[in-house]
C-alpha cells in the first residue's frame, strides 16, 4: 500500500531529495569515512543537507542509512551503533522536515553478491536487512525505499523481510549499467515486473546512469502498473583535480526530468553527484508539468453570495476595442518588451510608430526570457496614456503569489486595462536571476480560472468582491509542440477555464500549423497566429535549433541563408512573413507579430495594404 505517499501522488508529481554521500563529501567530509555515522558524530552537517533539500522543493526526505547495516557498518567496527545510527538518520529528517516533507528510510545493498545455492549465505544477508529494517520502523519511516540494488535476488530478500514486519510504503529501486541491464543481466522492463512481484509499491531506478540514459531506461518500467520513480545521477563521474566530480548541470537534469514525467514516472529526485539546485530544477519541471500549487475550482460555490448578486460579465464585444475587433474583425497586434530601465521614452516612440501605421492593438510582455525590466503593467499604462492605443497585457505566473497575481489584477482593471494574456512564463534559469524563485502558485489554466471570477465579481474564496472585473482573457499555445497531443489537451482546458482568444507562438511551417488547426477545430475562439520576422540566417539556424517547440523548414533557412544578414535577410524575412500571412488568413483570426531587436520597421512591411 502507499500509505502516507498517497496523498502526494493523487495531487500529482512527488519530489523526492537528492544525493546525501557525493554532497558531504562535496561539502568537505573526507571520503575515508564513514558517512552513516556522521549522523551521531556529525548530526549539524547530515541535517543541513536535509534543509536545504527541503528549501529546494523536496517533498520526500531520504535518511543518511543506506550503509547503516552489519556488514558495511562492521568494516568501521561500528555494528554495534547500528540501531543509534539508524534512529538518529531518522531524527535528523524528520527534525529537518519540520512537517513539511515525508521521511523515506533508505536501505541499501549488503555489498556480498548473493548465490542463490549459498541457503546460510542468504540467510545471514535475510538477518542483515531485518535488523536494519526494525530499526527503521522503530524510529517510525513514513516508507521504506531500497535502493541502489544491482542483484535482483538481493533485493528480492530485502523486500520480503520488510513485507514481514511492515505494510506501509516499500519502495524498490535498482542501479543499471551503462547497457541499461543490472548485474544479473535484467532489462528495466523485468527489473519493475520483478519488483512489483516482489512485493514493492513503487519501483523505479537510481544511480548508475546519468539524466539520458534514465530518460531511455525509465519508459520501459511504467507497464508494470504502479507509479514509477526515477532518479539519475548527475551524469557520469569524473576526477579533476584529485576531486572526482559529476557534471550534469541542474539544467540538464531539469530538461530530463521533463522527459521521465511525459514518459510516465511519478516521482523524481536525483542520485550522486545531484544538489539542492539539481532538485530546484527538478521541482520547477514538476510544478510545471502538473499545474500550479494551489488550486481554482471550475465551479465557483458562492457562500455568501445569491445567483442575483453574481455579475454576469459583458459580451467580450461590449468590453473593449480588442474584443470588438475579436468579434466582428481580423486583429493585427505586436509585441514590446518593457525597457530594462526606468527609461520607456524609446519603446513609447517606437509604439507612437506603430499606431501611425495603423497598428491598434499591443502586446506587453510580462519579464520575458526571465529578464529583469520595468514592469509590463507599468509600461501598458504609459503606452495607454500616452498613445491611445488599447494593450493586451501579458500576465504570468511565475513571479507572484495568488495574493500578487490578484492585486495586480485589481490594479490594471483601475488603471484602464481591458484586454489579458495568460501564460506561464520563461522558467527564471533563462534570464538575469538563474537562482529567483519561480513560485508557480497558479498554473494559465487557474490563472485564467482566477480571471473569470474576478469578472464576476467573485474572490478565489467565494467571497463577493465591490465591483468586478471585465476583461478580455485569452491564452497562449505552442503549433509545434514535441507533445502536441498534450498541448491540445490543455488548450481545450484552457478554453473550459474561461480562455476568450488564443495566441500562438510563431508559426514558420504552414504544415505543421495546418496540423494544429485541424486537432483544435473544436475550440470555437478567435486563433490569432504568431508572426516572427526573420533578421538573418544565423537567426533562423538559433531558432531552429535552440529555441524549444520552433522549427524552421529547410527551405525558409535556405532562403535565409542566401540573403545571409543585413538588408538583403530583412527584406527576405518581411517576404517570408507575409507569404506565410497570405497562406493562412482565411483561416486564422488574425495575426501577433513579434519584431526582434526592435526591428519595427518590418511590421509596417509586413501589415502593408492589411489595415
Amino acid at each position: 500500500m502507499l500509505g502516507a505517499l498517497k496523498e502526494l501522488l493523487d495531487k500529482g508529481v512527488v519530489v523526492f531529495d537528492g544525493a546525501m554521500g557525493t554532497l558531504l563529501y562535496a561539502r568537505g567530509v573526507y571520503i575515508n569515512q564513514n558517512f552513516d555515522a556522521l549522523n551521531l558524530f556529525r548530526p549539524d552537517l547530515v541535517e543541513k543537507v536535509h534543509r536545504d533539500y527541503l528549501l529546494a522543493g523536496a517533498m520526500v526526505l531520504t535518511t543518511n542509512t543506506f550503509g547503516a547495516n552489519r556488514i558495511k557498518l562492521g568494516r568501521y567496527g561500528l555494528e554495534d551503533k547500528l540501531k543509534e545510527i539508524n534512529k538518529a538518520g531518522v531524527a535528523l529528517a524528520r527534525r529537518a522536515s519540520g512537517g513539511k516533507a515525508l521521511v523515506a528510510g533508505s536501505v541499501g545493498p549488503t555489498g556480498v553478491v548473493p548465490d542463490i545455492f549459498d541457503k546460510s549465505q542468504l540467510a545471514l544477508l535475510r538477518d542483515v536487512f531485518r535488523e536494519q529494517i526494525e530499526a527503521l520502523l522503530d524510529a517510525q519511516v513514513d516508507i521504506l525505499v531500497f535502493e541502489t540494488f544491482r542483484h535482483t535476488l538481493e533485493i528480492n530478500l530485502a523486500i520480503e523481510e520488510a513485507r514481514k514486519v511492515f505494510d506501509g510504503c516499500i519502495i524498490g529501486q535498482m542501479a543499471l549499467d551503462d547497457s541499461l541491464q543490472t548485474a544479473d543481466g535484467k532489462s528495466p522492463e523485468r527489473v519493475a515486473q520483478l519488483l512489483r512481484d516482489f512485493g514493492a509499491d513503487i519501483v523505479g531506478l537510481n544511480c548508475g546512469i546519468g539524466p539520458a540514459k534514465m530518460a531511455e531506461a525509465i519508459s520501459g518500467m511504467v507497464c508494470a502498473g504502479v507509479p514509477v520513480i526515477a532518479q539519475p545521477n548527475a551524469g557520469y563521474p569524473r576526477r579533476l583535480e584529485g576531486r572526482v566530480m559529476y557534471m550534469a548541470t541542474p539544467e540538464y537534469l531539469g530538461e530530463h526530468t521533463k522527459q521521465y514525467l511525459r514518459a510516465g514516472a511519478k516521482i523524481v529526485g536525483g542520485c550522486c553527484g545531484t544538489t539542492p539546485e539539481h532538485i530546484r530544477q527538478v521541482a520547477n519541471e514538476a510544478r510545471l508539468f502538473v499545474g500550479g500549487k494551489i488550486e481554482i475550482p471550475k465551479e465557483t460555490v458562492a457562500i455568501e453570495v445569491s445567483d442575483a448578486e453574481m455579475r454576469v460579465p459583458l459580451p467580450v464585444e461590449e468590453r473593449s476595442e480588442f474584443g470588438r475587433v475579436l468579434k466582428d474583425g481580423w486583429v493585427i497586434s505586436v509585441e514590446i518588451d518593457p525597457p530594462p530601465g526606468t527609461d520607456a521614452t524609446k519603446v513609447l516612440e517606437a509604439v507612437k510608430g506603430l499606431a501611425s501605421a495603423g497598428i491598434r492593438f499591443i502586446n506587453v510582455a510580462d519579464g520575458p526570457r526571465a529578464m529583469a525590466r520595468m514592469s509590463a503593467l507599468s509600461l501598458a499604462k504609459l503606452i495607454l496614456d500616452s498613445a491611445g492605443i488599447e494593450t493586451i497585457l501579458h500576465v504570468t505566473c511565475r513571479d507572484r503569489n495568488l495574493l500578487g497575481i490578484q492585486a495586480d489584477l485589481l490594479g490594471a482593471w483601475a488603471l484602464g486595462i481591458k484586454n489579458l494574456l495568460v501564460i506561464t512564463g520563461d522558467p527564471t534559469k533563462l534570464g538575469d536571476y538563474p537562482m529567483a524563485t519561480s513560485v508557480y502558485d497558479l498554473d494559465s489554466i487557474g490563472l485564467l480560472r482566477l480571471v473569470s471570477m474576478l469578472n464576476r465579481g467573485l474572490e478565489p474564496s467565494s467571497r463577493r468582491m465591490k465591483g468586478a472585473t471585465g476583461f478580455v482573457k485569452g491564452c497562449g499555445v505552442e503549433p509545434g509542440a514535441k507533445d502536441l497531443d498534450r498541448e491540445v489537451e490543455r488548450l481545450f482546458k484552457k478554453v473550459e477555464a474561461g480562455a476568450e482568444f488564443v495566441m500562438t507562438q510563431p508559426v514558420f511551417d504552414a504544415e505543421v500549423f495546418l496540423n494544429f488547426l485541424e486537432k483544435v477545430k473544436g475550440i470555437h475562439i478567435p486563433i490569432i497566429m504568431g508572426v516572427l520576422p526573420l533578421v538573418s540566417y544565423r537567426n533562423a539556424e538559433f531558432l531552429d535549433n535552440e529555441v524549444p517547440g520552433m522549427h524552421i523548414p529547410k527551405d525558409i533557412k535556405e532562403r535565409m541563408r542566401k540573403a545571409d544578414k543585413g538588408e538583403p535577410a530583412r527584406r527576405e524575412g518581411v517576404a517570408i512573413a507575409r507569404e506565410l500571412v497570405s497562406q493562412m488568413k482565411d483561416k486564422v483570426n488574425g495575426i501577433y507579430i513579434m519584431p526582434l531587436l526592435g526591428h519595427f520597421e518590418m511590421v509596417k512591411e509586413i501589415v502593408e495594404g492589411m489595415v
